[in-house]
């Protein structure tokens, strides 16, 4: 066996055991896959299955300020340009805070985080983001480059075929050739072409009479949701009423359970801050998922269940909820 492949095996081994950790609430950031196991189908709020809620046991960066465009609108180059700030950084297994060292997903999550895009903290989990890329002769600025099968290594890829890595202990971040053909290719961030075709009629505001449509229009505004798509939403959680309570627990016009709430920084009870809240976890999870029906399947039923069926879960309530929000959405498009 090669040096190569003993580093590769034990970058797979340390993977593994950062996933297992970050579990028992040990180390790392837990990822939406970790928290997707024995998850039962309910509101992506009620369910709280994602890293929204997880609290990062490291304390918060010193470096990396967000650079570039706001996260509704963020592009390959500003994915690269917050790369860049982490160079030099020490290698750290386990490491996910810039003042003391990263690991190779620990750089890829701090990265798309300061872009106000989360994803899971190990590798072969990130691995599985997005949308795959066929070669890397199509592959953007931005993308995820994983390596090894099983995953047990990630890079952001730069163009001109290099990247930008946290290699292994006793290197620092830095910009890499592509030195070996990737076992996958991931996009994150959607096309230009392909995010206005998902999130399009953006110019569409709810019609008049539609309750909230002010709040819903501000939304889209601000981040880049649907009006109508945001006012579906909420007909189907709630009904429009800002009053109504699950037996969850779920508060609100857009039914966010209060730890979920907290994590977003609102009130529940607030329209105005509800509609804000889940405007910003469905531009993140249509960033994440790459298509409107898997992000509305992740706030149905939580990312990880989308994750853990490759697609919108077999669960009753999602299997409806998906196409009854599509349906009134596209509803409201015509009138």
């Amino acid at each position: 066996m090669s040096v190569s492949d003993v580093t590769s095996r034990i970058q797979q081994i340390q993977g593994q055991f950062a996933l297992l950790t970050s579990g028992l609430g040990v180390g790392a950031p837990v990822g939406s896959a970790v928290l997707a196991a024995g998850t039962a189908p309910g509101s992506f709020a009620r369910t709280l299955d994602g890293a929204q809620s997880a609290a990062p046991s490291a304390s918060p960066p010193a470096l990396g300020q967000p650079t570039g465009s706001p996260a509704g609108a963020v592009d390959g180059a500003a994915v690269v340009a917050q790369a860049r700030q982490y160079l030099g950084v020490p290698y750290v297994w386990g490491g996910t805070n810039p003042a003391t060292g990263l690991d190779c997903s620990g750089l890829v999550q701090v990265v798309y985080d300061k872009l106000g895009v989360h994803l899971p903290r190990v590798a072969f989990q990130q691995a599985r983001e997005g949308r795959a890329v066929a070669s890397l002769a199509e592959a953007k600025p931005g993308d995820l480059l994983a390596f090894g099968s099983p995953v047990h290594h990630i890079a952001i890829y730069i163009g001109d075929h290099k990247m930008i890595e946290a290699p292994h202990t006793g290197a620092d971040v830095r910009i890499s050739d592509v030195y070996e053909t990737p076992t996958a290719i991931r996009r994150i961030l959607p096309d230009t072409a392909a995010a206005t075709g998902s999130l399009a009629p953006l110019a569409r505001t709810a019609p008049a009479g539609t309750p909230y449509s002010g709040l819903f229009a501000a939304a889209q505004q601000k981040y880049g949701v649907p009006a109508t798509l945001l006012a579906a939403i909420a007909h189907q959680e709630s009904g429009f009423s800002p009053s109504a309570v699950s037996p969850a627990g779920a508060r609100g016009l857009m039914q966010l359970m209060p730890g979920t709430a907290h994590s977003l920084g609102v009130n529940p009870d607030d329209p105005a801050q509800a509609v804000d809240g889940a405007a910003r976890m469905m531009r993140d999870l249509i960033h994440q998922f790459g298509s409107v029906d898997l992000a509305l399947a992740a706030y149905n039923a939580g990312p990880g269940a989308v994750h853990r069926y490759h697609g919108i879960p077999p669960y009753p309530e999602t299997r409806s909820y998906v196409p009854a929000v599509l349906d009134y959405q596209r509803a409201l498009e015509a009138a």
